[in-house]
């Protein structure tokens, strides 16, 4: 950890009226929408506008709903922390052991991008282990050692909402709290001059425990994207407890969610270089989302699975299927190609031909004057941020494993749609500022952001 500060030397900068009251808006208003979501499953067997209805209606009150409402218990409290806890000793006390023996995989001690102010981090990468060592002991206990029901997870959902909002809460804080009185790199912190926003977006750009607790790095991947497969696999063995078997559209969900997990941790290293970790501060937004948002909304299939066993017909079962696995193969493909092309400096082939390229420069916040290419050939040479289509094909796949009775499971393609259209907007604009005219250049010879001939 760096030197104890009193404050953060970065220029502060003023937030408009609008990003402001979004900022409120959120703060309010996320931690309803989860709990309203699950609500809704575990009282309304997931239909949206039950509640709306009843209270609309006079037969039930708010206060009604909250009565029936699961609260914290102490053997949820007791598993989240157990959870947590042992994912912290793998992410800190476990040094990777995969790269030794698997090909093609990059663990170990890894280099960060370059932050804002010239900092190059290091990171151990070991969330293939972690996941990996999580899940054989869950298929042990399943299977053989039966120290406690697969159904676990789903049980205890809703009392385990309640700790996770603790600990998104109180990671949270403690990282404003750090970045104003013990920051790790005073030099990348960033401050508004306003509460709120600092409070939501983050003043570190990466908080640091000792030398290798990373607060991105963790939280990002662990707990939340870890417990997502397991999750699933809890929902489906509730579904068989419930209903007998465990549906084709149960095992798609399981299936095409689990690729994405498996591939996020195989490419710990890349994902080290996108713009969670480039370009976001740490703050409420990544600390609760992570400890909330992502294991509690992501699931939403899995979960609404269980209230309702849809049985695909095959061509619906492999219509899905295809979809997703064409979405993920655009997106692995994409990233990969701009992966390579950065870790050989532009001297590869992309899609057999040598890619085409638009020298630019920047200047970083210490002043220094760097060089750097974009990449106009492959997928990136047909739109500007053609990966995130892939996402979107693999998060409607998702959805449609659901069929179509209730709106619920779709909330996740309208949430990752509006998501990474966001996120493009804020990369360009990002980009436009870094690189300026080179940017104006490479708009040009790739002029779509999206969706070619659309946006």
């Amino acid at each position: 950890m760096g030197p104890r500060v009193t404050a953060c030397i970065r220029p502060r900068r003023e937030v408009d009226w609008f990003s402001l009251g979004s900022i409120i808006f959120l703060l309010l208003c996320r931690t309803f929408i989860v709990y309203y979501f699950i609500m809704a499953c575990d009282q309304y067997s997931c239909a949206l506008t039950g509640p709306v209805v009843d209270i609309a209606t006079g037969r039930a009150r708010l206060s009604d709903i909250w009565a029936k409402t699961p609260p914290i218990t102490r053997k949820a409290a007791q598993l989240y922390t157990l959870w947590v806890t042992f994912q912290v000793l793998l992410y800190t006390s476990l040094p990777d052991f995969c790269h030794k023996f698997l090909p093609g995989y990059v663990g170990g001690i890894q280099e960060g991008a370059v932050t804002p102010a010239g900092v190059v981090n290091k990171y151990q990468i070991n969330g293939l282990q972690a996941w990996l060592l999580t899940h054989l002991l869950w298929f042990a206990n399943a299977h053989l050692l039966s120290w406690f029901s697969p159904t676990i997870i789903f049980d205890n959902w809703i009392p385990l909402l309640w700790c996770a909002n603790i600990l998104g809460y109180a990671v949270s804080t403690f990282a404003m709290v750090k970045g104003y009185f013990f920051p790790t790199s005073a030099r990348d912190c960033k401050f508004t001059g306003n509460f709120f926003y600092n409070y939501m977006m983050g003043v570190e750009f990466n908080p640091r425990i000792g030398k290798w607790f990373d607060f991105k790095l963790f939280f990002n991947g662990r707990p939340g994207i870890v417990a997502w497969t397991l999750i699933n696999l809890s929902f489906a063995a509730k579904q068989r407890e419930l209903h007998g078997h465990v549906t084709n559209a149960m095992v798609l969900v399981n299936v095409l969610q689990a690729i994405y997990v498996i591939d996020f941790f195989w490419n710990e290293t890349w994902y080290l270089k996108t713009i969670d970790i480039c370009h976001d501060h740490f703050g409420w937004y990544l600390g609760w989302g992570d400890c909330v948002w992502l294991p509690y909304l992501y699931t939403l299939q899995g979960l609404y699975l269980v209230y309702h066993p849809v049985q695909l017909s095959t061509p619906h079962a492999v219509g899905v299927l295809l979809l997703g696995l064409v979405g993920y193969y655009i997106f692995r493909v994409a990233n990969h190609q701009k992966d390579l092309f950065r870790r050989t400096d532009g001297r590869c082939l992309i899609w057999g031909k040598k890619p085409k390229v638009i020298e630019c420069s920047y200047t970083s916040a210490d002043g220094q004057r760097h060089h750097s290419k974009l990449l106009v050939s492959g997928f990136w040479g047909v739109a500007r941020h053609f990966n995130y289509v892939g996402d979107l094909m693999g998060s409607l796949a998702y959805c449609l494993a659901c069929g179509g009775g209730h709106l619920l499971p779709y909330f996740y393609i309208i949430y990752m749609a509006i998501l990474l259209t966001h996120r493009c907007l804020r990369d360009e604009h990002r980009c436009a500022s870094k690189y300026g005219r080179d940017w104006e250049r490479y708009t040009a010879a790739v002029p779509y952001r999206l969706l070619p001939g659309i946006f």
